[in-house]
């Protein structure tokens, strides 16, 4: 099994390969998708993610052009729920990918399916450390806050005076 990660605009084909050779640049990305496709016997996982963090900020994303090239014969398209929609049309997520429900494809399979997982997130009102959502608590350098969301020992705080800062439980006291 061959694993293609990053099928995004921008990143495969990368947009320098664009900007810089243009058609030709185009042409090579093409050809190393071919080269990383034919490299699987049985089957390629290609995938694509909905957003990426890049330089610390949240950059959202489309399916590479590419894979509206697979042959929609050979692709079994796997989704998250909510990731391009749920439903539409799985074998062109990229033309329809507000629709579509595939953030990553499987070529090779002959078959095409698109299953939701399903899952729910909950509210976390209390963290492994013991703070809990709304609690307040004392930093040494930003002074008095309140806990606004937990996510194991790390604190996202609404301090009074620094403003909102992410900080790991060992760093604040209750107050």
């Amino acid at each position: 099994m061959v694993f293609l990660p990053g099928w995004e605009e921008g990143l495969f084909p990368h947009q320098r390969a664009l900007d810089d050779a243009g058609g030709k640049g185009l042409e090579e990305e093409r050809r190393l998708a071919y080269v990383g496709i034919t490299r699987a016997r049985r089957r390629a996982t290609i995938s694509f993610a909905a957003s990426r963090r890049v330089h610390n900020q949240w950059q959202s994303a489309i399916p590479s052009r590419f894979v509206d090239e697979l042959p929609p014969d050979h692709v079994e398209a796997v989704s998250d729920q909510g990731l391009y929609g749920s439903g539409g049309d799985v074998a062109s997520p990229r033309r329809n990918f507000a629709e579509a429900a595939s953030p990553g494809m499987r070529w090779g399979g002959g078959r095409r399916a698109a299953p939701a997982i399903e899952a729910r997130a909950e509210r976390v009102s209390e963290s492994k450390s013991g703070y809990k959502l709304g609690q307040r608590v004392f930093h040494q350098k930003f002074g008095y806050g309140r806990i606004k969301s937990l996510e194991d020992d790390k604190l996202d705080i609404e301090f009074e005076k620094a403003g909102r800062k992410k900080v790991m439980a060992s760093f604040v006291a209750p107050a």
